[in-house]
């Protein structure tokens, strides 16, 4: 089976030069065709784009482009439209996650763009979003109105399915003219939905596109880099520094790069009632997308003095991960990542042999868990649902273990009583943590989340301000003075 990947307004199937990649998983293959501009095209491309979001996005009121894109999201939550039917067959076979984990994973991922919760997205960055729209009255006197980049680059990383929503939609809400660049591992979901916005609001569509280079393709890049205003890129430490040099100075960057999250667990969440639901829990955050985002625990601290003890707790983990392996397989893993998964677990057991930690899962099951009595400081897993469980004394130890990841901390998701989530927030905010979810909720950000502690749309706009002073002087030659 062929497809098509990208959204490219004004240019014909035709015109376009096309690269094959072909994936394969669960007994099928599909081969996804991603489009490869030539100089002149990506220039004409990017022009377009700047002229008719000028045109036509930036004159349009925030509330007809919020209900452009809640129609396209409510179509790819309705499980019998045609292009949600084709995300669910052919999602699986390109990132190799199972059937289920991507129905379940696409829907509560998707509601997160609703118009309502879109709605929290605006009021959570500008206390009144009319400035996107119009100057308004600032409490100090004055007025003041947002513009966001004429054009904006997304530059996606990842395997997550729908990844790239989440910037392209922030993009639009402030009005930026937006060229994507296509994940080579997940190069579907953007052109989907791009393809649907344009089917809805077609003067909206006009103002995005979806473009994809080979990685390391430094003229096809620099194009669209030069062209951008704003660069919002996602990927390695070092892919990122690539990118911010080649920018011109006065380009925006905003980079998102690797992270690691953990989780926590207190006393009073380990009694026998409620320690397999937390487990339970746990264990969907480790299963779903298979510790990719940069929300997954790879490793959990696990507090002495309940009912059932951390290693007890890690039994029920183990048991939680053995039967979610039925009904989410784990993805088929490359070469690559069975080598790093094994070289982990290898180092794991090597550490099991000296009687420091215990080795839960065979070498031929899909998950393992160490668990380890003696406090030990934040360190990545391999991947693939393996999971470092660490006892400790008192959670509040956990902020001193995980600081040295300071530049790295995201998430920390925490089962804990409501006194102590606030005072352990506190710690964690101190040496890092950006977000402090429940269990369970650790892969499933809120709408209008700080990502990585910055805002999701103010950091987008430029305000323009009139001054009081301004205001008062311009009464000096209204028509009405003498």
């Amino acid at each position: 089976m062929k497809v098509f990947a990208g959204h490219l307004p004004g240019l014909s199937r035709d015109d376009v030069e096309w690269r094959e990649a072909t994936f394969s998983a669960w007994g099928e293959s599909v081969k996804v065709m991603l489009p490869v501009l030539h100089e002149a095209q990506a220039r004409a491309l990017c022009a377009d784009i700047r002229a008719h979001a000028g045109a036509r996005l930036k004159t349009m009121e925030v509330a007809r482009i919020a209900a452009a894109i809640d129609a396209a999201i409510a179509r790819l939550l309705d499980r019998d439209h045609p292009l949600r039917r084709e995300a669910e067959r052919l999602l699986p076979v390109v990132t190799g996650y199972d059937p289920e984990t991507v129905r379940l994973g696409l829907t509560s991922y998707l509601k997160t763009f609703r118009l309502p919760q879109l709605k929290r997205f605006l009021a959570e960055d500008f206390g009144n979003p009319g400035v996107l729209d119009a100057f308004e009255p600032t409490p100090k006197g004055g007025f003041v109105r947002a513009y966001g980049p004429e054009l904006l680059l997304h530059v996606w990383a990842g395997n997550v399915p729908g990844l790239s929503l989440w910037s392209l939609i922030c993009g639009l809400l402030v009005k930026a003219g937006s060229v994507g660049k296509l994940a080579s591992a997940e190069p579907l979901m953007a052109g989907w939905f791009a393809s649907l916005l344009a089917e809805i609001d077609p003067e909206i569509g006009a103002c995005l596109a979806i473009v994809w280079w080979k990685g390391g393709d430094a003229a096809a890049a620099d194009i669209f880099l030069h062209e951008a205003d704003t660069v919002m890129a996602y990927g390695s430490n070092a892919t990122l520094a690539g990118l911010r040099a080649r920018l011109p100075v006065t380009t925006r960057f905003l980079p998102h790069g690797h992270k690691i999250g953990f989780g926590m667990i207190g006393r009073e969440a380990l009694d026998s009632r409620k320690a397999a639901a937390v487990a339970r829990l746990a264990a969907c955050d480790v299963i779903r997308y298979e510790q990719q985002g940069c929300y997954s625990p790879q490793m959990i601290f696990v507090e002495r003095g309940g009912p059932v003890s951390p290693a007890g707790f890690a039994r029920h983990l183990g048991h939680e991960l053995a039967a979610a392996a039925s009904r989410h397989p784990r993805r088929r893993l490359s070469a690559g990542d069975a080598g790093a998964v094994a070289a982990w677990r290898n180092a794991q057991e090597l550490q099991a042999l000296d009687g420091a930690a215990t080795v839960l899962g065979g070498p031929g099951d899909p998950w393992s868990i160490v668990h380890v009595e003696s406090p030990e400081p934040l360190h990545p897993s391999g991947l693939y649902r393996t999971l470092k469980l660490v006892a400790v004394d008192s959670l509040e130890e956990v902020p001193a273990l995980v600081g040295r990841f300071r530049h790295f901390l995201q998430t920390a998701g925490v089962a804990a009583s409501p006194e102590r989530l606030h005072r352990l927030a506190a710690l964690l905010g101190a040496v890092g943590v950006t977000r402090v979810a429940a269990l369970g909720g650790m892969t499933s950000p809120e709408a209008g989340w700080h990502h990585d502690g910055r805002f999701s749309l103010l950091d987008l706009v430029t305000m323009t301000e009139i001054e009081r002073g301004a205001e008062l002087a311009a009464e000096g030659f209204a028509p009405y003075v003498d």
